[in-house]
C-alpha cells in the first residue's frame, strides 16, 4: 500500500498534536501539584496568608518541592512524546523559563514585598535543570532517545 501525500500530512498534525499535548500534561500535574501543595501549606498556617510576605526560610521548601515537581512534569513530557522525549522536555522548559520570568517580572517591585528576591531568580535558574532531569531519567528508564 502506497502512501499519500495527505496521509503524510495526516500524521504530521497528529504528531504536532501529540507534541501540545504531551508538553500540556507536564504542565498541567506540576501546576495542580504546586497549587495544591501551596493550599495545603496556607490552610495549616506553614505559609503566611496570601498576599503576605514570606520569609526565605519558608521558600526554601517551596523551592524543593517545586523543582520536584518539575522533574516529574519533564518525566511525564518526556514519556508522553511521540519522540524526541528531550526535545519535548526542553521545549517545556522554555515555556516554563518565559512563564517563571514573566512571574518575577510582576512580583518583583510588589508593595509590599512577597518574599525574597532570590525565590524567582530560583525558580528561573532551575528550569532547564529540571527539564533535562526529568527526561534524561526517562531515557534512562526506557533506553529511548
Amino acid at each position: 500500500m502506497t502512501e499519500t501525500p495527505s496521509s503524510d500530512s495526516s500524521r504530521s498534525k497528529s504528531s504536532i498534536g501529540r507534541s501540545i499535548l504531551c508538553i500540556f500534561a507536564g504542565f498541567f500535574v506540576v501546576a495542580v501539584l504546586s497549587i495544591g501543595t501551596d493550599v495545603v501549606l496556607h490552610v495549616i498556617h506553614f505559609y503566611p496568608p496570601l498576599g503576605q510576605y514570606t520569609p526565605g526560610s519558608i521558600l526554601i521548601s517551596a523551592t524543593i518541592y517545586r523543582t520536584i515537581y518539575g522533574v516529574l512534569g519533564s518525566y511525564i513530557t518526556a514519556a508522553l512524546a511521540p519522540a524526541r522525549p528531550m526535545k519535548h522536555a526542553l521545549i517545556g522548559a522554555a515555556i516554563g523559563l518565559g512563564l517563571a520570568t514573566i512571574g518575577a517580572a510582576v512580583t518583583w517591585n510588589h508593595v509590599p514585598p512577597l518574599g525574597p528576591h532570590w525565590y524567582p531568580v530560583a525558580l528561573i535558574i532551575g528550569t532547564f535543570p529540571t527539564a533535562w532531569l526529568g527526561a534524561q531519567l526517562h531515557i534512562w528508564r526506557t533506553g529511548t532517545r
